[in-house]
């Protein structure tokens, strides 16, 4: 097997110049791919490079091939521009990893309009705009793969983090919704969720697996969602530490409504029969709702 399958490959990578997407970057870069590396320049050294630009820097200085971008991925202009540098400069859109993110943390009592609005301005409207313009290239070629990157926050919430675990929530969506439309032009979008001790995550990480839990040893999954040989699609994939686990948004048992008022404890029976009854997952909402209906009407 090829130690670089992903030679001839052009991938964008979004929040490429720090923690998980600078180790994606590298690690698709590796592999062959030439990256076009996006992170806003928010510190820059006495030579005015930011981050991208180092990360760039290091990929060239190994063989590889890559360009810097310093645009923020919430205006919608970066998200035409980096799909517009890979086509224009190196003539193909293959991958796109959208790893650029704020947390800011607040406790959901007492967030503030402004927090709420930054937070899902860089995380939510950050990466559809940049997979949704990945994904329109990619279908006219027929062909491409996208990562979007969440949290288990946006799965299971997350105390003192409400903002971030709501546009967490709402990526893995996107990403779901995606997979399904690009599938019949042979575009493949998947979700990770990894555990990576970063600049963002390093103050509530648990100091027991700190030094484990890398982004180098996240990347490799990254590289291989994005790689063309890949069959899977609308995947959310939890990792970290050199492992994995599949997840899932389930539905349990329906059960039926008794006749006359519903009380509280009759709600709680309720709940506890569906949750004890048959687990089922869905591709989509609509495919949810048939099975819900059917097993009423």
């Amino acid at each position: 097997m090829s130690t670089r399958p992903m030679q001839d490959q052009v991938a964008v990578v979004t929040g490429g110049g720090k923690g998980l997407g600078r180790a994606f970057a590298l690690h698709l870069a590796s592999l062959g791919a030439t990256v076009v590396v996006n992170n806003r320049n928010r510190e820059v050294d006495e030579h005015g490079r930011g981050p991208a630009d180092h990360v760039a820097a290091e990929i060239e200085a190994a063989g590889g091939t890559a360009v810097a971008d310093h645009g923020a991925v919430e205006d919608p202009a970066t998200a035409t521009r980096l799909v517009e540098t890979a086509l224009e400069r190196f003539g193909r859109l293959d991958a796109c990893i959208t790893s650029a993110g704020i947390s800011s943390p607040q406790m959901f009592h007492s967030t503030t309009p402004e927090n709420l609005a930054a937070v899902l301005d860089v995380n939510v409207t950050g990466t559809a705009l940049v997979a949704s313009a990945a994904l329109r290239a990619m279908r006219e070629a027929r062909r491409g793969r996208i990562l979007l990157v969440a949290s288990t926050a946006g799965l299971h919430g997350e105390p003192t983090v409400s903002a971030y675990a709501a546009s967490k929530g709402a990526v893995i969506a996107l990403g779901r919704t995606a997979a399904v439309e690009g599938e019949r032009r042979g575009v493949h979008t998947n979700v990770l969720l990894p555990y990576a001790t970063t600049q963002m995550t390093e103050a509530g990480m648990d100091p027991r697996y700190a030094k484990t839990m890398t982004s180098e040893s996240v990347a490799p999954i990254a590289s291989a969602l994005l790689d063309p040989r890949s069959t899977l699609n609308g995947q959310v994939l939890v990792a970290g530490a050199g492992g994995l686990r599949v997840a899932d948004s389930v539905e349990r048992g329906t059960v039926l409504l008794p006749d006359g008022p519903l009380t509280p404890a009759a709600l709680e029976e309720l709940v506890a029969q569906s949750r004890a009854g048959e687990s089922h997952t869905y591709r989509e909402a609509q495919e949810a709702f048939q099975g819900f209906a059917a097993d009423l009407v």
